[in-house]
């Protein structure tokens, strides 16, 4: 337990110091939501883009990003539970935004704005830092991450990042 504590302090710190590269964003999702899509009372719908989203960030820090939503995402489903998550891209101007929404219990009002606060957790075995480490990265490629909640009924995280410079 002690070693995955260390490890997730340091990918966090790790944040600072982007890799940068330009890809097509449709790879990483495409594989995150398939590895995730094995639960049998899980579906996941992934709705790309038409075309390729190329966009310049750390690879990695992608990654861990959309796994770590996705994962919450799952996690926000109760067990007794059929959970439905879909993972959506939208293009605009120069931009992407990608949401990421679940059918799970939704956000407590009185924990909502401390959602992205380092070492805050609302799970037994959490460090806190996931969420945290998103709103890093996602800042480190000058985008943008939100969500919307209904208790009872689930949450979508927004994610909005620029798209490559041609």
């Amino acid at each position: 337990h002690l070693s995955q504590i260390a490890g997730e302090f340091s990918q966090f710190a790790n944040i600072g110091n982007p890799r940068n590269e330009t890809f097509n964003l449709n790879e990483p999702l495409n594989l995150i939501t398939s590895l995730h899509n094995a639960g049998e009372n899980l579906s996941i719908i992934w709705e790309p883009a038409a075309e390729p989203i190329m966009i310049t960030a750390d690879k990695t820090h992608i990654n861990r990003l959309f796994t770590n939503l996705i994962q919450n995402a799952i996690q926000a489903v109760p067990e007794n539970k059929q959970g439905n998550i879909t993972v959506k891209e939208k293009v605009t101007d120069s931009k992407v935004l990608i949401t990421i929404s679940d059918n799970g219990n939704g956000i407590p009002l009185s924990l909502q704005s401390k959602i992205f606060t380092p070492n805050f957790t609302t799970k037994s075995s959490g460090t806190g830092l996931g969420l945290a480490m998103c709103k890093g990265i996602v800042e480190k490629t000058k985008g943008d991450i939100w969500f919307n909640t209904k208790e009872g009924e689930g949450t979508t995280f927004f994610v909005e990042l620029p798209l490559a410079e041609n």
